[in-house]
């Protein structure tokens, strides 16, 4: 004889009234760095609360609260914190556009990616593709800098340098300055249709933007860097033996036009404002760009745009999060002071 199906539990907010699922549930929860097996587990452990309840629905700000409470009791607080984070992030009811900038080589295209899947957003652009179409519009002749790669932009200076100028710099600068304009369409354009995206490039460099602050979406501009010589050296060996599409001597041969930009980007970030990321571990560097996400969309509330009443409360608690551990790693902070950081980075790695 076969066993009557179980019902479904169906969550009351969801458009057509759509059923919980564990698959999608455990998806949700690998966001926080636990393994597929334990979250499937937890996913699967809420599931079977929600049925000892006896309800035919469930609101989503009740299974965000169950959900936490199983995840603190299987796996911990750290992943319940984590949860809290990424959840507000991923339900803000306002546009998400996240500016990735950094050297060549520092890992934007992988950081850009995972941090896409991790927070469901389909539209990831790069400043080489925008590059690209420029050059669509303009013959080389036209404009010679964007026929080079940022770090060869030098070669195709075409006006007079004054005697103390950098000539590496002055071209990644009318590199950047031009494709700064397709980057400030795209924004625009994101912003006018409710879509999230990511934009990462060597061209996203501090102050070329017109347009990063805006009440009609939360806009977080941040720089990736790589303090460690040998470090961001290694990257491109790694990109030689995974890639071989992409010959990585010419990128070692240029390695210090390439810090030399670098140097030149963290200070334009400094000046600005910009928050630097400096990227020595996938996990680590995805948390503080979240951290900084969930700081930008607090300044956003408090210039008065208004969150639906759930989000805000989840915002709320995302922030006394960041602020507990931002006060814990204070705390932690004599003791990494006195351990070098090539340390520090070989216990994340």
């Amino acid at each position: 004889m076969n066993e009557p199906r179980r019902k479904h539990i169906f969550i009351a907010e969801e458009e057509y009234g759509l059923p919980y699922s564990k698959g999608l549930a455990a998806s949700s929860l690998m966001v926080t760095g636990l393994g597929p097996a334990k979250c499937y587990a937890v996913a699967n452990k809420v599931e079977e609360e929600l049925r000892s309840l006896g309800n035919e629905t469930v609101s989503n700000e009740r299974l965000r609260e169950l959900t936490l409470e199983v995840l603190r009791r299987e796996a911990g607080e750290r992943y319940a914190e984590a949860f809290i984070k990424w959840q507000s992030v991923a339900r803000l009811d306002l546009p998400l556009i996240i500016l990735i900038g950094g050297g060549t080589g520092v890992g934007k295209s992988t950081i850009a990616t995972q941090l896409a899947s991790r927070l469901g957003i389909t539209r990831v652009v790069s400043t080489d593709a925008v590059r690209e179409v420029l050059r669509s519009a303009f013959t080389k002749e036209m404009f010679p800098t964007l026929y080079s790669s940022s770090f060869e932009s030098d070669r195709e200076i075409r006006q007079p340098i004054p005697h103390s100028g950098d000539r590496l710099i002055i071209g990644f600068r009318e590199q950047a300055a031009a494709v700064a304009v397709g980057a400030q369409a795209l924004i625009d354009r994101a912003i006018a249709e409710g879509t999230d995206m990511i934009l990462e490039g060597a061209h996203l460099v501090p102050g070329f933007l017109e347009k990063i602050e805006s009440d009609e979406a939360v806009i977080v501009p941040l720089l990736v860097t790589i303090d460690d010589e040998e470090l961001h050296r290694s990257h491109f060996y790694r990109r030689g033996r995974d890639a071989n599409l992409r010959g990585h001597e010419r990128y070692l041969n240029a390695f210090k036009k390439i810090r030399r930009i670098q140097k030149y980007m963290i200070s334009s970030a400094a000046v600005r404002g910009v928050p630097q990321v400096e990227h020595y571990d996938l996990d680590a560097t995805l948390t503080e760009i979240i951290d900084h996400v969930i700081t930008k969309a607090l300044e956003t509330v408090e210039r008065g745009v208004q969150l639906q009443e759930s989000d805000g409360a989840l915002l709320g608690q995302a922030v006394e999060v960041v602020g507990r551990q931002r006060e814990e790693a204070q705390r932690a902070g004599s003791a990494d002071a006195s351990t070098p950081s090539d340390t520090r980075r070989e216990q994340h790695a």
